[in-house]
């Protein structure tokens, strides 16, 4: 993706020639006639403002169209509606915890089957598919363990059994990855994260490139009406704006911190996929996280990520709360396990506040 591609297809057209695009607030518009429309009826059906993201969105994804909703979360449960009860899907054994809590909530009320699975072990995988097997549900970059998942044995896997082959694009966003391309068929993004970049927009976002599957898409999304607001989709479309500006600092950032984050005696284990500003931290035993993190003086103790600041978050009792104990416990979420969300401020300030505040986070030191 050029830069200035993703710079330019979130300008506006509007007509008066505006920069940034207008926002309508308007929830119903007005009819000419009987029988005619101007396009616009109702704001929860389609909105401008909604509409110039998720068209600039889906040009920038490689998709047919996108639906803007109310989260990240709302735009998991736009996805699930494409299933009933006895359907199973495969899921990447280490994700998001509030996905986890989704299918869970599905699994007990609906009959959905959610299987977990190493998306590492491709035989694995494929020994799993049943007559009753819909879909894949993959992160190709695992919250919070960091796994990088080679995607394209399973586009190929999915056509071969026919199943949707549905990726959470949220950690590498279409700067970094644009899966439709290469054979996705379903894409989606917490878009409160890197899309929007400024810790002040929550939104999700689902992209397609079939067009029976937009026209399913397009029927949920009015239906179930988690649609995204009109101020919430320019700051989206603003967000665009300066998204490989901002990805690329961030990882610079993440780079330089997982080199030396190696080095320290308080790491025990740096997780990184060597792209995003995404990386967690397992720390030493001897260093405790609660001192670290009321240490910090310029990194932010928070639970988000993709923002201009870094913020820094604590899986198991944040992000990843209502899973199980033995849940986590099998996939390393514990009480040393740090998730790091790297901003784009100077390196040195990042740097610099992780070592004093793990320097005071170690057992016997007072701070």
């Amino acid at each position: 993706m050029k830069n200035t591609e993703l710079a330019q297809i979130a300008l506006s057209e509007d007509q008066t020639g505006a920069i940034a695009n207008p926002i309508y607030l308007s929830t119903a518009y007005q009819h000419p006639h009987l029988g005619a429309s101007t396009g616009y009826d109702y704001t929860r059906t389609k909105n401008p403002t909604r509409s110039a993201f998720e068209e600039a969105f889906a040009k920038l994804e490689r998709g047919t169209a996108s639906f803007a909703t109310s989260s990240g979360m709302a735009a998991i449960q736009l996805v699930c509606n494409l299933f009933k009860s006895g359907d199973e899907i495969l899921v990447s054994f280490d994700l998001y915890g509030g996905t986890f809590r989704l299918f869970d909530f599905y699994e007990k009320q609906y009959g959905i089957r959610f299987k977990y699975v190493d998306f590492l072990n491709y035989e694995e995988v494929k020994g799993q598919i049943t007559d009753n097997t819909k879909a894949l549900f993959i992160e190709p970059i695992s919250n919070p363990q960091m796994i990088k998942i080679d995607l394209d044995p399973y586009y190929i896997l999915g056509k071969e059994y026919n199943l949707l082959t549905i990726v959470d694009n949220t950690f590498l966003t279409p700067y970094l990855s644009t899966p439709l391309e290469d054979g996705a068929d379903i894409v989606l993004h917490s878009a409160t994260k890197y899309i929007g970049g400024h810790n002040d927009v929550l939104a999700g976002v689902v992209t397609v490139k079939d067009d029976a599957l937009a026209e399913q898409f397009a029927d949920f999304h009015n239906m179930i009406g988690a649609t995204l607001a009109p101020i919430d989709s320019y700051l989206l479309q603003r967000g665009l704006k300066t998204l490989h500006l901002r990805m690329d600092r961030s990882e610079y950032n993440a780079k330089l911190l997982a080199e030396r984050c190696s080095n320290l005696e308080a790491i025990d284990e740096v997780l990184y996929s060597g792209q995003t500003g995404m990386l967690s931290l397992r720390l030493n035993k001897n260093f405790k996280a609660n001192k670290f993190l009321e240490n910090l003086e310029i990194c932010i103790f928070a639970e988000s990520l993709g923002g201009t600041e870094t913020f820094i978050t604590f899986p198991y009792t944040q992000t990843h709360v209502d899973m199980p104990d033995e849940e986590k416990d099998k996939r390393g979420i514990d009480e040393h396990l740090l998730r790091l969300s790297i901003g784009i401020e100077d390196y040195d300030d990042i740097e610099s506040d992780i070592i004093q505040a793990l320097e005071k986070s170690k057992e016997g030191v007072i701070s």
